[in-house]
């Protein structure tokens, strides 16, 4: 007999569903503003997002895998993903500065396909 509702995980919550399956998106889109405010304005340089992303991405490895609250642990993920992504930009920049341009245009377009693709739902 096959159901057609999906199994709910043991432990999870709604929001943290809800989370899970638009944390891609959602880490996506926070890389491609976070890249996108570095390139336009002067406070926020890139050692600032190379410190932060280190930080998060310490805290998700430490912490935020092993976190029993599920929203706890997706904003962690969606944090420490988006931080490493953004970090890729800032390393490509340091290296190849109009190749960053192109990966936040990449990053954006990923994002918008994955905005736009989701019209079944809404």
């Amino acid at each position: 007999m096959a159901y057609s509702q999906p199994m709910i995980e043991a432990g999870t919550t709604r929001t943290g569903r809800w989370l899970r399956e638009r944390r891609l998106r959602l880490a996506l889109s926070v890389a491609v503003i976070e890249g996108v405010l570095v390139a336009l304005t002067a406070d926020l340089t890139k050692w600032t997002v190379l410190v932060i992303g280190i930080i998060l991405l310490a805290f998700y490895i430490v912490a935020g895998r092993s976190m029993r609250w599920d929203v706890a642990r997706q904003l962690s993920w969606i944090a420490a993903a988006s931080q490493a992504l953004a970090i890729l930009v800032v390393i490509l920049a340091f290296v190849l500065g109009l190749l960053a341009i192109v990966a936040v245009v990449a990053f954006a377009i990923i994002a918008l396909v994955y905005l736009f693709s989701d019209y079944r739902r809404t």
